[in-house]
């Protein structure tokens, strides 16, 4: 079907097959044309409650961009802007963040919001909402987390940190240490040598979920492991910090651990700890949203998704969720499917099970058995990553 550029006669809508899925407020039709109405000077799905108009008042269009063309604005009721032919806006936000990698890929500057939306035929507007609802990110924010992967990559490699910052492409160095700390986790000379004179405190534990890791860096609490084999979690820590002195906890260490342990056992007392939390500025929307589920009342992915704004990033919730380095003090065991079901969890889905009964006020089985929870004396050595045990 064409689109209809001049105000077609009455007898010319009405026998337009559009105009029968307006009447029907068909549902089934949304995406596949707008209308517009001329009496109001607003633009409409087809689906739209509102009260019918005139035949003779209505146009139709093929784009939610081309009633905003032709003088239109989108209806407050039905928000037609929100809505997109089936992948058109998937595709469109691909080929944007393909140029943005480009461009940080090349040591480029990133394009402006309004060439990126120029380039896929967009409002800079619209085209802003389509990318954060499709990746949960805003473009800047998407170009922001690309140049840390590439900072992060070329500091790994030996890179100097001026030259891995130029080739990232920031054009000064103030805007990458403004937020260094937070994307790295350590100054960007410590993290391209591997976190080398970091001083990290941990201590290896029991509780009723089984052997727990407590580490501790200068900034706070960096890793909350459970798992049955305490040595996988040390090994896990050093592959994290693969140059950090690893210092075994003191005494004063063994009370926060302590801490730790009881929060785990009752995570309905909070936990009264600074946290070191490291991530991508999209992990850390969906783990500050995770904080936010209360003790006994859970979430689908789907809903964290929708609550950071961006509907259709579930996936990327759930590998935020596997992602997660602090276990019950980041809830991502409160996150279940949309039908209820567990699905998966970074330390077992019987620990996940077990948390989720125990802030239920449910009786359920340890993971490993235990009746109760203990803390073992942390260990006293210092060790460096790379005087690791053998991997297993």
């Amino acid at each position: 079907m064409t689109t209809t550029t001049l105000p077609a006669s009455p007898l010319a809508i009405e026998n337009d097959p559009r105009w029968a899925a307006v009447v029907a407020r068909s549902a089934e039709a949304d995406g596949s044309f707008w209308y517009s109405v001329r009496t109001t000077g607003v633009y409409c799905r087809p689906s739209c409650s509102a009260r019918r108009a005139r035949p003779e008042n209505v146009r139709f269009h093929a784009t939610p961009e081309e009633a905003e063309r032709a003088g239109f604005r989108p209806c407050r009721r039905c928000r037609p802007d929100r809505l997109e032919r089936p992948g058109r806006a998937a595709a469109a936000v691909v080929a944007a963040c393909r140029r943005i990698e480009r461009a940080v890929a090349e040591g480029n500057e990133v394009p402006p919001l309004a060439a990126l939306a120029a380039e896929v035929g967009m409002s800079r507007y619209h085209f802003h909402r389509l990318f954060r609802r499709e990746t949960g990110l805003t473009p800047r924010e998407y170009a922001a987390a690309q140049r840390g992967r590439r900072v992060r990559s070329e500091l790994e490699r030996g890179a100097s940190v001026t030259d891995a910052i130029v080739d990232a492409g920031y054009n000064s160095s103030s805007r990458f240490y403004e937020k260094a700390g937070q994307r790295l986790g350590m100054t960007p000379t410590r993290y391209r040598d591997g976190g080398t004179d970091v001083d990290i405190r941990f201590a290896v534990g029991q509780c009723s979920l089984g052997a727990i890791l407590v580490a501790q860096s200068d900034r706070g609490i960096c890793a909350i492991s459970l798992g049955d084999d305490p040595e996988a979690l040390v090994r896990e820590l050093q592959d994290r910090f693969p140059r950090a002195n690893l210092i075994g906890g003191d005494p004063d260490f063994e009370r926060t651990v302590a801490t730790v342990v009881g929060f785990v056992e009752n995570p309905a007392q909070g936990l009264d700890l600074p946290l070191d939390i490291r991530g991508t500025a999209f992990q850390q929307r969906v783990w500050r949203a995770l904080s936010e589920i209360p003790p006994g009342a859970r979430a689908s992915y789907r809903e964290i998704a929708a609550k950071i704004g961006a509907p259709r990033a579930s996936r990327a919730v759930a590998q935020a969720c596997r992602l997660n380095p602090l276990a019950v003090a980041i809830p991502c065991h409160r996150v279940v499917r949309a039908d209820g079901d567990l699905s998966g969890y970074r330390w077992g889905i019987a620990r996940k099970a077990a948390l989720l009964a125990r802030e239920a006020g449910e009786s359920a089985r340890p993971a490993n058995g235990r009746a109760g929870g203990r803390t073992s004396r942390p260990a006293t050595r210092t060790t460096r990553a790379r005087a690791a045990a053998p991997r297993s």
